[in-house]
């Protein structure tokens, strides 16, 4: 078997165990916050605590969760839908820094932190939400050691996909970048049942996601759609061939 073969098994692997080790974190996240079972390990007078002040929000596509610079009120559990983070660059050009889908939580770090959102939230489809108070949800985690372990779990994970990105902007060509945001996105989001990533991308949210301009963007996707790495069906994108892909991002995921 020669290297370029080995290497490439070798990335597939680490990839399907990234994935793994994603969905355990999200399961466990998402079973920490299941109400019949904060019912079992609560006391009675948290979790009634919990079931009055918890509100249900819904929000539109294109509505904002909350503005960069606001103080945070409390955390936002994703129920359903889609959304983005995003902060205000020097020249008012937004920098997109990740997505978040239902099942996730938003808010939580600068509410940890005591400071103002560092990034704005906006509904990316028409979303569901949890919005659970501060003071609550700090009690619940002094409260329940399984929320508490989740929420480190979550926080360690993001820590090491922050140090990733750092690397993906400062190392890696355009191309590269492509190809592993495309790879990063299926992972994170999911698919339709037509195989499609689970969001819909504007040719330039795409370049701001990969650090380049939207020409350069949009000559890149037209290479990978000759290349027969990708479909693309107007704002949305499906992964023909994530060996390839892999391999071209230089992914160990």
């Amino acid at each position: 078997m020669s290297l370029e073969a080995k290497k490439s098994i070798f990335a597939d692997k680490c990839h399907k165990m990234s994935l793994e080790k994603h969905i355990a974190i999200e399961k466990n996240l998402n079973a920490a916050f299941d109400l019949e079972e904060l019912k079992k390990r609560l006391q009675k007078k948290d979790y009634e605590k919990l079931m009055e002040t918890k509100q249900k929000l819904t929000f539109q596509k294109g509505e904002t969760i909350f503005e960069d610079g606001e103080f945070p009120k409390g955390v936002y559990f994703i129920r359903k839908g889609t959304s983005k983070l995003s902060q205000s660059g020097s020249y008012g050009k937004d920098q997109i820094l990740r997505f978040i889908k239902e099942g996730d939580m938003i808010g939580y770090r600068s509410l940890l932190c005591g400071e103002p959102f560092q990034a704005k939230a906006e509904a990316m489809t028409d979303m569901e939400i949890t919005f659970i108070p501060a003071d609550v949800f700090l009690h619940l985690l002094e409260a329940d050691s399984v929320m508490a372990y989740a929420m480190l779990q979550k926080i360690a994970y993001e820590l090491g996909e922050s140090a990733n990105r750092i690397t993906f902007l400062a190392q890696k060509t355009v191309r590269e970048r492509l190809a592993e945001i495309l790879l990063l996105l299926e992972q994170k989001l999911g698919t339709d049942p037509e195989g499609f990533i689970k969001i819909v991308l504007t040719r330039e949210e795409v370049a701001n996601l990969i650090g380049t301009a939207t020409e350069s963007a949009i000559r890149l996707i037209s290479e990978f759609k000759s290349d027969n790495l990708i479909e693309v069906d107007g704002r949305n994108f499906k992964i023909l061939n994530h060996e390839k892909l892999i391999k071209l991002g230089h992914v160990s995921m």
